[in-house]
């Protein structure tokens, strides 16, 4: 145990160093097949998943209004690729201590209409203690709302794991009323995949953008309120 917080306390500083701004790390047996969609063969002995977290600008997350603007796909694909550099970095520290590091792409989706990757990111990032799955079907922080974007790493790298928070909404509704899909409901459970996917399908076409994103519930779910 005292080798697993040792290298818990090592790998965060570096995360942190590399401009990491939230870190967790929980146990994949905790995840279930819904949430991971990987090779058994690819993902055998890796029974940690790290959590890694950047804080998006708020200024440019603000600035976004009624549609998704050209400053915030800018960003949100400037994002990504930090993302993935971190955990490579994250993978070769690993690496380097002679234990195994799989990085998953943070933005790599392989099923749209489902909003589905290779792992879910923000599962992982709920077991880990980053926060909790929101109305908004987004991780919400409770220092940085949804006003984040997540990337795992997996590894057999001896870690200690941390424990899901234990909170929610609540009654905060922000992000219900402004949905411009229509997407988001009160039970987090209803929220319409199919609904949100055309909407940012339509934002894609319309704004004349290569990511289908859209930002407006993002911009909502603040945290630290």
């Amino acid at each position: 145990m005292g080798e697993e917080k040792e290298n818990y306390s090592k790998l965060k500083e570096f995360a942190l160093q590399w401009g990491a701004s939230l870190f967790g790390v929980c146990e994949i047996s905790r995840l279930n097949g819904e949430f991971l969609d990987l090779s058994p063969q690819v993902v055998k002995g890796l029974d940690k998943g790290i959590s890694l977290a950047v804080r998006l600008s708020d200024k440019i997350i603000d600035g976004i209004e009624h549609r998704p603007t050209k400053l915030y796909y800018y960003h949100y694909r400037q994002v990504n690729y930090f993302l993935d550099r971190l955990a490579l970095g994250v993978t070769q520290f690993i690496q380097n201590r002679d234990r195994h590091g799989l990085p998953v792409p943070s933005s790599q989706t392989i099923d749209w209409e489902k909003q589905r990757g290779h792992l879910s990111h923000k599962e992982v990032a709920q077991q880990a203690g980053l926060g909790w799955i929101g109305r908004n079907n987004l991780l919400v922080n409770p220092e940085f709302g949804s006003r984040i974007r997540l990337v795992t790493v997996l590894t057999d790298f001896p870690l200690s794991s941390d424990k899901p928070i234990e909170d929610w909404c609540g009654d905060c509704r922000d992000c219900l009323g402004i949905c411009p899909a229509g997407a988001i409901k009160q039970r987090v459970e209803d929220f319409n995949h199919l609904a949100c996917y055309e909407k940012l399908d339509e934002f894609r076409k319309v704004c004349k953008i290569g990511h289908h994103i859209c930002g407006i519930c993002v911009k909502a779910c603040k945290g630290g309120e």
